[in-house]
């Protein structure tokens, strides 16, 4: 195609100098004229042929390619329609639709059940997904290696975006957002209660000023929240405490760990500081009750991803002005902030979708049209909707990037998300066990949560049960 435009683009070309040629010719010169006319005609012939050129340009064909997506991504609906009718010259009668999965798991496991029942025409041509999922999925070749289209791109994205998406040196996982574990805090109830919120600085002084906050609200104001169910594993563990006190579910060669890693206990320890004092108000994430909780000055601080901003903006909008954000608390001996959490875009191995390569057209034309992207968040924030800082180091130059937020109290919400990638602890490595080794771990949590055994024995029954389900994981 791009030969094709070369191509056009010499005709034109010489059909304009051409006819600038025969209008500054001599009347009385005959001959000259008829070569320019006969020039001329044959000129016009290749411009008239510009139609068939466009008609090569209509590569993808009439139907629907299908994303698998979860959170909110309703709004990613806008960008999408926005970019099929920019590109009609290329994709003319082409809709995208996303399909909402509950969450990274349910996305992976559809897809995983559509792999072995071999309906292949059922598959989605790309699907949002987590780290674990991506792994799975890459082991089980369902997924396209993205290594040759990824590597030019490198060099003008954040460093790192593309790592925790990486399967035995392979890039397996497009990059939609990095973003860092921060801490919001409620400023009003800070001021209230003469606490100065600059203090929490380390995670243990931030549990000091939870016991301060108890002590001068009577009871009423907790630090934070915890959700009774599987995400306290998730925030908590996988992406809080266990990266920040380099804590370990498997030693260097795939042995469990979790009983006896020094980091581990240190990570699983503190959250049962947190919850023996009674400095966490109990409410799953998401729900009516916590917003409420946060209405009523119940909750003063959420030690949690970035993307909590979407949900406070969205549901407790009448707080405008309340909230500011700072980067996570750091252990005093450890002294690295919290871990990044990336979300991924990954293309299905289904050598029979048409839409492989407008998929990576779509998410390139996301991730570095500086201009599409703000226009996108510009709506999307006019309705509290969710996004994410770029990951096009381009693009955060953008002043667009730095604007304060009336929501925080004229602090720049993008500025701070920026701030918080900084001085960041590692992930947990993701290996081919990790998303059964989750549930096990998150069922033992649970449990503790409930009150219905000690984080003593909660740690030793992740242990033995990871070591009878798994045994050892595939550390590579």
């Amino acid at each position: 195609m791009k030969k094709s435009q070369r191509l056009l683009s010499m005709l034109i070309s010489t059909a304009l100098i051409l006819t600038v040629a025969a209008c500054n010719s001599k009347k009385d010169d005959t001959d000259k004229s008829e070569q320019q006319a006969e020039q001329k005609a044959e000129d016009n012939k290749g411009a008239e042929a510009a139609p068939a050129v466009e008609v090569e340009k209509t590569l993808f064909p009439k139907g629907t390619m299908t994303i698998y997506g979860y959170g909110n991504p309703q709004y990613l609906q806008y960008y999408y329609d926005d970019f099929l009718e920019r590109h009609r010259d290329i994709a003319p009668e082409v809709e995208i639709k996303i399909v909402q999965a509950k969450n990274a798991q349910d996305a992976r496991e559809k897809i995983s059940m559509t792999y072995l029942s071999g309906a292949l025409k059922d598959l989605p041509t790309c699907t949002y997904i987590d780290p674990v999922g991506l792994k799975d999925l890459a082991n089980g070749d369902m997924i396209l290696d993205m290594t040759d289209f990824l590597t030019p791109l490198l060099p003008k994205m954040v460093e790192g975006a593309t790592v925790d998406g990486m399967v035995d040196g392979k890039m397996y996982g497009l990059p939609e957002s990095v973003r860092p574990q921060l801490l919001f805090y409620n400023k009003s109830i800070f001021d209230e209660y003469g606490i100065d919120p600059s203090q929490m600085t380390t995670i243990e002084k931030w549990i000091e000023v939870g016991r301060e906050l108890k002590e001068k609200s009577g009871g009423k104001t907790y630090l934070s929240y915890i959700d009774p169910g599987k995400n306290a594993w998730r925030y908590y563990g996988r992406r809080g405490l266990m990266p920040q006190a380099n804590g370990r579910i498997w030693d260097d060669e795939g042995k469990v760990v979790m009983g006896t890693d020094p980091g581990t206990k240190k990570a699983m320890e503190t959250l049962d500081t947190l919850m023996k004092e009674d400095l966490l108000f109990k409410s799953t994430i998401f729900e009516p009750p916590l917003y409420d909780a946060c209405r009523k000055h119940q909750v003063a601080t959420f030690y949690i991803g970035a993307f909590w901003d979407e949900f406070l903006r969205k549901n407790v909008p009448e707080m405008a002005g309340e909230w500011r954000v700072m980067n996570a608390p750091v252990f005093e001996k450890e002294q690295q902030g919290g871990a990044p959490v990336t979300g991924y875009f990954v293309i299905l191995n289904n050598p029979d979708d048409p839409y492989t390569e407008l998929a990576k057209m779509l998410w390139e034309d996301f991730t570095f049209n500086t201009e599409q992207r703000t226009k996108w968040v510009k709506r999307v924030d006019s309705e509290n909707g969710p996004y994410a800082n770029p990951i096009s180091l381009e693009m955060l130059d953008d002043a667009f990037w730095k604007e304060p937020s009336d929501y925080y109290g004229g602090q720049s919400f993008r500025t701070a998300e920026a701030q918080g990638l900084q001085n960041p602890s590692k992930n947990l490595p993701v290996t081919a066990q990790d998303a059964e080794a989750d549930v096990i771990i998150s069922a033992e949590l649970e449990a503790y949560v409930a009150g219905n055994q000690t984080m003593e024995e909660a740690l030793q029954n992740m242990q033995k049960n990871l070591e009878g389900k798994i045994g050892q994981s595939e550390v590579k």
